[in-house]
């Protein structure tokens, strides 16, 4: 900006190919995040008939029987299970792997890309081949370990037992961006602690997780997120006759459920707002917290 405060050409035109580099973004997080939100939340608010037709103004009547719905409830309980168990092992499991990784051993780049490759294998190869492991006849944890365990049909265990595909899946994920992380930590906090007589261990507490913090506190939010949002691998493992879909079924489930079996997308609408409040909610004590123990440098 020049000394009477009016603009250069140069600086106008870098302002507006900024927006046009980053209108296309702008365009899509509209289109396909913004509106469908004030969407769902202005249909939460009506009954919709059969084969989606027929929307019926109801008010609060579909909250009120939300808070009501016994399965609701259940599937609420069901979905911070899994995130409790998912959330925390994935994150620890990948922050190991990755100081592992980081360091100097043969054929890192090999165990790199093995770890990996959950994330980019299709939803639906994933839930087939865990519920040949978990089959409780022929599957293949039933032949190694003692016992016959119906782990995806036992209510008590079902939950858990689809906890862990989510961790097996999405370690390598966290895993990289760990690995981002700690290759800005810089090696001569290393180098000092380890002439001070610091042991490895003591290492990974005082360097490397304070300053990794921003990134754990980063995965921490995205993963919680989309821990309370997850449907494909319970849909896919967990069929109608499970009689642990009760113990199993999360919001996103009872979403798909009412709004896409039942055609009542008033209603399915009603618990992704439910889902959208309490992801809020965990967003929000999440931010006001990491003031504590996030370390920016």
């Amino acid at each position: 900006m020049n000394k009477k405060g009016k603009t250069t050409h140069r600086e106008r035109s870098e302002f507006i190919w900024g927006w046009l580099f980053i209108l296309p973004t702008m365009v899509g997080l509209i289109v396909l995040n913004i509106i469908p939100i004030f969407q769902t939340i202005y249909q939460s608010f009506f009954k919709t008939g059969d084969f989606g037709r027929g929307n019926i103004f109801v008010g609060f009547a579909n909250y009120q029987k939300v808070f009501a719905d016994k399965e609701v409830w259940q599937a609420l309980f069901n979905t911070l299970k899994y995130a409790v168990v998912e959330v925390p092992l994935s994150i620890i499991i990948a922050l190991v792997l990755a100081v592992f990784l980081n360091g100097k051993i043969k054929g890192k780049s090999t165990f790199r890309t093995i770890f990996f490759l959950p994330m980019v294998a299709a939803p639906a190869a994933i839930a087939m081949v865990w519920k040949w492991l978990y089959n409780s006849e022929f599957g293949l944890l039933n032949h190694i370990l003692p016992g016959k365990t119906n782990w995806i049909s036992n209510p008590k265990i079902a939950i858990y037992s689809i906890a862990i595909i989510g961790i097996w899946s999405i370690i390598g994920y966290n895993m990289v961006l760990f690995l981002a992380g700690l290759q800005e930590v810089p090696k001569d906090y290393y180098e000092a602690a380890a002439i001070d007589g610091a042991t490895g261990v003591q290492q990974f507490f005082s360097i490397t997780i304070p300053l990794v913090s921003p990134t754990i506190f980063f995965v921490m939010v995205t993963r919680i997120i989309a821990a309370m949002q997850v449907f494909d691998v319970i849909y896919m493992v967990i069929d109608n006759n499970n009689p642990a879909l009760f113990k199993t079924q999360s919001l996103v489930c009872l979403f798909y459920k009412y709004s896409f079996q039942q055609s009542n997308k008033g209603y399915g609408a009603t618990v992704v707002v439910v889902l959208l409040v309490v992801i809020m909610i965990f967003t929000v004590l999440q931010m006001i917290g990491q003031k504590k123990w996030v370390h920016y440098t």
